[in-house]
């Protein structure tokens, strides 16, 4: 069943959190990503500060009482025109997580569904997204729920 968020999970949100970084950081190939004792708490204030700031929402999976998968997001524009640039208001999703134990059962389409329709309900024309790119499940999952690239960044660390 998918919820808004309830101060009640804290703890569950945490974990899922830290086991996405975790994850992160283990193929992160140039290993600039690192889980340090303090990510748990500041990671999840961080977090929970740019829902307030940005008219966010987190939506979590849960069943058994147990959180199995969450999403965030919120507002990143404003409706923008400028001289070389023009864009509708849109909405980012800064997380989509559901605990490897769990994937596999539609968990991720059902929050990414329930995000999509809140922030097209607030006005949002687009959704835009950061993959790291060596996260290659996360980027075939994005691609199948219609996303695609539309900025690419490169590294060169050989220098």
């Amino acid at each position: 069943m998918i919820i808004e968020y309830k101060n009640k999970y804290d703890e569950d949100i945490k974990a899922l959190f830290l086991e996405l970084q975790t994850y992160i950081a283990s193929i992160d190939k140039e290993k600039y990503n690192i889980v340090t004792n303090e990510y748990r708490e500041k990671y999840f204030e961080k977090t929970m500060q740019e829902i307030e700031k940005y008219k966010g929402k987190m939506f979590l999976y849960v069943e058994d009482d147990k959180v199995l998968g969450l999403i965030v997001g919120m507002i990143y524009n404003e409706a923008t025109s400028s001289y070389d640039f023009q864009a509708p208001m849109r909405g980012k999703i800064t997380e989509l997580v559901v605990t490897n134990k769990a994937r596999g059962k539609g968990i991720g389409s059902k929050l990414m569904q329930k995000m999509e329709n809140y922030l097209k309900s607030i006005g949002c024309k687009g959704i835009i997204l950061d993959v790291f790119a060596y996260n290659e499940t996360a980027v075939r999952f994005y691609k199948k729920h219609g996303y695609s690239a539309r900025l690419i960044e490169m590294i060169k660390t050989d220098i």
